[in-house]
């Protein structure tokens, strides 16, 4: 049986994506489980290749003939999108240019999912500020993903050997949270993270909620009974489909060892409540993907870091995690 091929977006070109690229095309293990397929500049690519002292890349493909290589592509490669002029370009530093390069590689790897040239979408990190400033305004691939599929529902998730975590609100400020929390949304999270964890691990999962305040309300003693009134009947509505859920926990004791031993999954209300304690234990393993859509998409959990692009200093395992969970979840089985 023929291996997976995966679109893997370069990601913001000044960033540390180009590098961590490369790794993954050299990369032996990666071979033995997919073909993965770079979606970027391969001139990018070449020249970072020479300044970080990494292996440049051995096969490109124009994308001019694309449609027909694809058909029997068995190597890993690039499709040399040319989505970026290097007139002037300075790795490390945020522009329009690069922001508007990475959201092209995003569109074109969205398109391979949909017609099925590719099994599923890695991406490299893009950086927020050149997206703005390219007149992208997107706050990040997420929403980007949920537009161009025009999922129904969909929602950022984390997993890692050490913790996994699905997310109700992601990049808002804190004082929007409590207005954008409803029951059902909640419960399409829950949902949408019980068919992740059984796809991945074979079986039903056990799922925590996280509440909202401080000691979850303390029977509405802080805030405004969002755990009586929003999450709870999420809760209950998602028990009566038969799923394993527990809940709403006080937040600064639902992560401990013990709760996350048997824990499948947490679901958390806002952004910083999942990822303070996902990369304070998983930084370099976690893998973000986003549930719900009609495609399989997967990210590093990491952003585009320029202070060190180019530089031969990239960790390239959260990518090459973000692949492994890509090629299970887009096997039939899961498995």
């Amino acid at each position: 049986m023929s291996l997976p091929k995966l679109a893997v977006t370069m990601g913001d070109p000044a960033g540390v994506g180009p590098e961590i690229c490369l790794h993954l095309l050299a990369n032996p293990a990666i071979r033995e489980i997919c073909v993965p397929v770079i979606f970027g500049d391969a001139a990018v690519l070449v020249r970072c290749a020479r300044e970080a002292g990494i292996a440049a890349p051995q096969r490109i493909i124009a994308q001019f003939d694309w449609p027909q290589v694809i058909k029997t592509l068995d190597t890993p490669a690039v499709l040399d999108l040319h989505g970026f002029d290097q007139s002037g370009f300075m790795p490390g530093t945020v522009s329009a240019a690069t922001g508007a390069a990475a959201y092209g590689y995003v569109i074109e790897s969205i398109r391979a999912a949909q017609v099925g040239e590719v099994a599923a979408v890695v991406t490299a990190p893009m950086n927020k500020e050149a997206l703005h400033a390219a007149g992208i305004h997107y706050p990040g691939h997420t929403e980007i993903f949920a537009e161009e599929t025009q999922a129904k529902r969909s929602c950022m998730a984390f997993f890692s050997d050490e913790l996994n975590c699905s997310l109700v609100t992601v990049h808002v400020g804190y004082q929007e949270v409590p207005a954008l929390l409803s029951a059902q949304r909640i419960l399409d999270v829950i949902e949408l993270t019980a068919d992740a964890v059984r796809k991945i691990r074979g079986r039903a999962p056990k799922l925590a909620v996280c509440g909202l305040n401080p000691h979850a309300g303390e029977h509405g003693l802080f805030g405004n009974r969002e755990e009586e009134e929003i999450i709870l009947p999420a809760i209950e509505a998602a028990r009566k489909q038969g799923l394993d859920v527990i809940g709403p926990l006080p937040p600064d004791t639902a992560f401990i060892s013990s709760r996350r031993r048997c824990t499948d999954a947490f679901i958390c209300m806002y952004h910083d409540q999942a990822l303070i304690p996902l990369k304070a234990l998983a930084f370099d393993s976690a893998v973000n993907t986003t549930l719900g859509l009609p495609i399989v998409r997967t990210s590093v959990d990491h952003g585009t870091a320029c202070d060190i692009a180019w530089q031969g200093k990239a960790d390239p395992n959260s990518l090459y995690e973000a692949v492994k969970l890509a090629v299970k979840l887009s096997q039939p089985t899961g498995r």
